[in-house]
C-alpha cells in the first residue's frame, strides 16, 4: 500500500510545482500594476524568509554563524534574488507575463552554458551544443521586434528579463560548486531574506517607500507569492531528494506553458505568431539541453 501513496505524493507534489511556479509570472504581472516593483520582491522575500527560516529553526537546522557560511548565501541571494526576480518583477512592468516566462525558460540554456566554465566545468555534447545555438535562436524571433508600437519600456523590460535569466544562472552554478554545512532548506531561508533585505533597501533608495499603496489586487498577489510561493519552494527541496534528475527538470518547459496558458485565460494576453515561433524554438532549445544534462546525472 505504500508504493501507490508515494506516487501520489510525488504526483501532487509535481502537480503544485507545475502550477504554481508556472502562476507565479501572473500574479506578479499583476501584483507589479499596483505595487512599487523592488519594494514587491522585497517585501516578499523578506517574509517568506523569515517564515521558512522559523520553519527551519524549529526543526532543529543551525543557522549560518561564520562568514564562511555567510558568504555563500549572500552571494547566491544576490544573484538569485535580487538580480534574478528583482529584474523579473521589474520587467513585467512592460512585459505580459507569459512573454516573461519563455525568456526565464532561457535558464537551462544559460546553465548548461556556465556548465562548461571553470576546474568543475564538463564539456558540452553535440546534443546539448544544438540546443544552446537553437535555444538562443529562439530568444532572437522571440525579442525582435516585429511592431513598430513596441515602446521602449518594452524592450527594456525584455532586455531586463533576459538579463534575470542570466544573473539567476550564476547564482546557481555558483550555489552549486560552493560546499556548504548549512541545511538546504534552511539557506533557502536565509537567501531569500538577504535578497528581500537587498531588494527592500534598493526600493526606499529609489524612493518606493512613498509609492507603496495597499490595493485588493496588489495585496492579493503579494499573499500568494508569499503563501504557495514558500510552499512549493519547500515541495521543490522535497522533490530534489526524492526523484531523478531528469523528472524534475521538466519543470523548465512546463512552467513556462502553465505562464502563457493562464496569462492568455486571466489577463487576456495574446501572443503574435512570430512570437509563438520564438516560443517553440525556445522550448525545442530548452528540452535538448534538459534531456541531456538530466540524463547523465546521477539521481
Amino acid at each position: 500500500m505504500s508504493v501507490p501513496v508515494s506516487r501520489a505524493k510525488i504526483a501532487l507534489a509535481f502537480l503544485m510545482l507545475y502550477l504554481v511556479w508556472g502562476s507565479t509570472y501572473l500574479a506578479i504581472r499583476v501584483g507589479v500594476q499596483h505595487l512599487p516593483p523592488a519594494l514587491f520582491a522585497g517585501v516578499r522575500f523578506v517574509i517568506s524568509g523569515l517564515v521558512i527560516g522559523a520553519y527551519a529553526w524549529s526543526q532543529g537546522m543551525t543557522l549560518p554563524r561564520s562568514f564562511a557560511e555567510w558568504k555563500p548565501i549572500v552571494i547566491v541571494g544576490a544573484f538569485l534574488l535580487m538580480g534574478g526576480n528583482g529584474l523579473v518583477v521589474w520587467g513585467e512592468q512592460w512585459v505580459a507575463s507569459n512573454q516573461a516566462a519563455l525568456i526565464v525558460a532561457t535558464t537551462a540554456l544559460w546553465i548548461a552554458g556556465f556548465g562548461t566554465l571553470g576546474k568543475q566545468g564538463q564539456a558540452l555534447s553535440k546534443q546539448v551544443l544544438l540546443g544552446l545555438v537553437i535555444g538562443f535562436a529562439g530568444v532572437a524571433v522571440l525579442l525582435f521586434p516585429h511592431s513598430g508600437s513596441l515602446s521602449i519600456d518594452h524592450w527594456w523590460g525584455q532586455l531586463g528579463i533576459l538579463l534575470a535569466a542570466l544573473s539567476w544562472a550564476s547564482g546557481s552554478m555558483y550555489g552549486k560548486r560552493q560546499p556548504s554545512s548549512i541545511p538546504p532548506l534552511m539557506a533557502a531561508a536565509m537567501q531569500m531574506l538577504v535578497g528581500g533585505i537587498m531588494l527592500c533597501i534598493i526600493g526606499f533608495t529609489l524612493g518606493e517607500g512613498s509609492r507603496w499603496t495597499w490595493t485588493t489586487e496588489g495585496t492579493a498577489a503579494l499573499v500568494y507569492l508569499i503563501v504557495f510561493g514558500s510552499v512549493t519552494y519547500a515541495v521543490y527541496i522535497w522533490l530534489l531528494h526524492t526523484v531523478t534528475p531528469a523528472q524534475l527538470g521538466t519543470y523548465a518547459y512546463v512552467n513556462p506553458a502553465v505562464a502563457v496558458l493562464l496569462g492568455w485565460w486571466l489577463l487576456n494576453e495574446k501572443m503574435s505568431s512570430a512570437q509563438i515561433v520564438g516560443m517553440l524554438i525556445i522550448l525545442l532549445g530548452v528540452v535538448l539541453v534538459s534531456i541531456k544534462n538530466n540524463n547523465g546525472q546521477a539521481s
